[in-house]
């Protein structure tokens, strides 16, 4: 009997004692969330909060109702066509993306099925472009521009981010098609199809997770993209979010406009996670193909 109870004690006791690699597992969590959402949520409470509110010392770190503004958000759209600005990123960064995949996606699949003479030297070749520090480039590009004539111009914008994106994106989708079985791509030999075909028919619809996730890497740089935006296009109805919102400015030369810029920081990020969300699913098959096997 002795023993019975003896055996009790212990499993209950046991039961109630908590593992210390959980609970360090558990504040280790909380402690990264707070460290990478601190900042994101001390920016969307910058963009509501009262210009006085803004200015406390100490900070107000929980503003009360009374400290919350929408000011700010309605300055933004009704003194400047913040739209306009949100319109010219998304075309730039889409049309960018596009002609990025559209391209990089036909030398992915030749240097990762065909058999080209110096293959391994392209691909080291486009290594080190991708590694290429691209704020290098800009004094190239900027002749290039103007020697084209192409300055307050969408195009001036997109070819570079497109040609940027490019080695990425031929890296990235060349890994994908060399994971490929080789069996769909015989068969389809044996019924006739050619190399384009292939690659349409087939290749393709098969690697849209990969392409999904290329493709929003490629928008995101694109996007948040700032000195070729603020050297190459100066009109103001061209500009692009990031320089908008470099360039908003306070009543004097002596006020920065935290609000403000807040304001416009957060509404140039909301599209994006917009995107992130809408195509979350064929971000994580995309990140995880090819890691197990079967």
């Amino acid at each position: 009997m002795e023993i019975t109870q003896e055996k009790v004690s212990t499993a209950t006791a046991s039961k109630s004692k908590i593992p210390k690699k959980r609970i360090a597992l558990f504040f280790g969590i909380i402690f990264v969330l707070v460290f990478c959402l601190a900042p994101a949520m001390w920016q969307v409470l910058t963009s509501f909060k009262i210009n006085e509110a803004i200015a406390t010392v100490p900070n107000v770190y929980l503003p009360s109702l009374d400290q919350l503004t929408w000011e700010h958000y309605n300055n933004l759209f009704s003194r400047r066509p913040f739209l306009l600005y949100i319109f010219n990123s998304l075309f730039v960064a889409a049309t960018a993306t596009l002609i990025a995949l559209a391209t990089g996606a036909p030398a992915a699949y030749a240097l990762a099925r065909l058999r080209i003479p110096g293959e391994k030297f392209l691909v080291a070749i486009v290594l080190v472009v991708t590694l290429f520090p691209y704020v290098l480039l800009f004094l190239g590009l900027f002749e290039v521009v103007k020697a084209l004539d192409l300055g307050n111009n969408y195009l001036a914008l997109i070819i570079p981010y497109a040609g940027k994106n490019l080695p990425l994106t031929i890296l990235v989708l060349r890994t994908f098609f060399q994971q490929l079985p080789k069996d769909l791509e015989d068969s389809a030999k044996i019924d006739g199809y050619n190399t384009v075909q292939m690659l349409l028919r087939i290749v393709l619809p098969m690697t849209i997770p990969a392409l999904v996730t290329t493709g929003i890497l490629a928008f995101i740089f694109a996007w948040n993209e700032f000195i070729f935006a603020l050297t190459f296009v100066t009109e103001e109805s061209m500009k692009t979010i990031p320089v908008a919102t470099a360039q908003i400015g306070g009543s004097s030369i002596f006020e920065i406009p935290y609000g403000p810029i807040a304001a416009a920081t957060v509404a140039g990020t909301i599209p994006l996670i917009l995107m992130v969300l809408f195509f979350q699913r064929r971000i994580v098959q995309g990140l995880t193909a090819g890691a197990v096997k079967g």
